[in-house]
């Protein structure tokens, strides 16, 4: 089956006390979007949209210094997950067959993550399935809700939590396998109906699963691949556990 990537690198780097995209902030001297896509790419997977915003014009700079190509969407405002991939449905209309779609600002969501996520994806014959890891501290990200049989049935994010969801400590890596077409007929489904008054991408997933559609999620080996970076202070400490484990771009 064909595969495709999009990239979320939106983000703006403002609490990094830098003028450019936090994708392009840099561990071990490399941006952390080129972590990413060389991940993709070492995944064999060559068909690739990068999701562009604040700064848009550093994005494409920085997509024509590298050696294999990537398409660029726009998302003109910031208005969550779901909004971003939403900009990408011509790319995934052209690309039928399943879809990664990664954070552009997680350096550490490996080729082997991505690739044994997919083959759990298709082994389970999912139609959507996310990458989950399990932390220590799961403030600040989205929790996997379980039912008793461990199938997934919710993906809740922090600022929608209730005290009994925020305990549960496996989390969304921002990493998602979809069937594409079954993602572009629920897309348009997503509201902002939340205390963000963002579209999530988690709530493609509850879509799909209210249409009885299969949606598993995949434990990473490595909490790791969850890391991002708000500010120098966490981007340092990326750059020293990518030293210690002796992680490469």
């Amino acid at each position: 089956m064909s595969k495709c990537a999009v990239i979320l690198a939106g983000g703006e780097g403002k609490r990094m006390k830098m003028n450019k995209p936090k994708p392009l902030a840099e561990v071990l001297g490399e941006p952390m979007l080129k972590w990413v896509l060389n991940s993709v790419k070492r995944a064999g997977i060559d068909k690739i949209c990068v999701v562009k915003g604040f700064g848009k014009e550093y994005i494409d700079e920085f997509v024509n210094t590298l050696d294999f190509p990537v398409e660029t969407v726009f998302q003109a405002e910031r208005l969550g997950t779901g909004h971003a991939v939403m900009q990408a449905r011509d790319f995934l209309k052209e690309n039928k067959g399943s879809v990664v779609i990664l954070n552009g600002d997680a350096p550490f969501m490996d080729s082997d993550t991505i690739l044994n996520s997919y083959n759990f994806h298709c082994g389970q014959n999912n139609c959507a399935t996310v990458i989950s890891a399990k932390v220590d501290d799961p403030a600040g990200y989205g929790r996997i809700v379980r039912n008793e049989n461990g199938e997934v049935i919710n993906i809740v994010e922090q600022k929608d939590a209730d005290e009994k969801t925020a305990s549960i400590n496996e989390v969304n890596s921002g990493g998602f396998w979809f069937d594409t077409e079954k993602l572009l007929s629920v897309l348009g489904e997503i509201k902002s109906d939340n205390k963000a008054k963002e579209y999530y991408l988690p709530d493609a997933l509850k879509l799909l699963l209210n249409k009885n559609e299969k949606i598993g999620a995949f434990t990473a080996q490595s909490s790791d691949t969850v890391l991002g970076a708000n500010d120098p202070s966490q981007l340092k400490e990326l750059e020293d556990i990518a030293v210690k484990k002796g992680y490469k771009c």
